[in-house]
């Protein structure tokens, strides 16, 4: 399930985490630095094209929650050459600015890219999974 250079392997973990980190802090620079140029977001029914397109989305979605926190971990990462394919495993805790509390799990299916010696998101296709208790 891990497979490919181990410096490689470490860079899309930290990638994974930057991105994280970035949803908590509510950081559009720093999260939107996690991304492609020509970067693919497919959530919800939607797919959202290039990296501008993205995070202007990603601003109007974090806009409709007052707080929320997000973690994620990868379950696999296989890396071929410049490209990596890598499943990552998310929770979020989101308290909607006007609406009940949703806690929320769910699976991207990512597709990575090499530029520039940094690994970034090139295609997330995100699989929600609600909790309900």
């Amino acid at each position: 399930m891990f497979a490919g250079p181990e410096r490689d392997r470490l860079m899309i973990r930290e990638l994974i985490d930057n991105y994280g980190d970035a949803v908590a802090r509510r950081d559009a620079q720093a999260w939107g630095e996690c991304w492609a140029e020509d970067a693919v977001w497919r959530f919800g029914g939607r797919e959202v094209n290039g990296r501008e397109a993205i995070v202007s989305t990603w601003h109007g979605a974090m806009a409709q929650y007052s707080a929320l926190a997000f973690m994620a971990f990868p379950g696999s990462i296989s890396i071929e050459g410049d490209r990596a394919t890598v499943r990552t495993h998310t929770f979020e805790h989101l308290v909607p600015v006007d609406g009940p509390v949703r806690v929320q799990a769910g699976i991207y299916e990512d597709q990575l890219v090499q530029r520039d010696g940094r690994w970034l998101f090139a295609e997330r296709r995100f699989n929600p999974r609600e909790i309900r208790s």
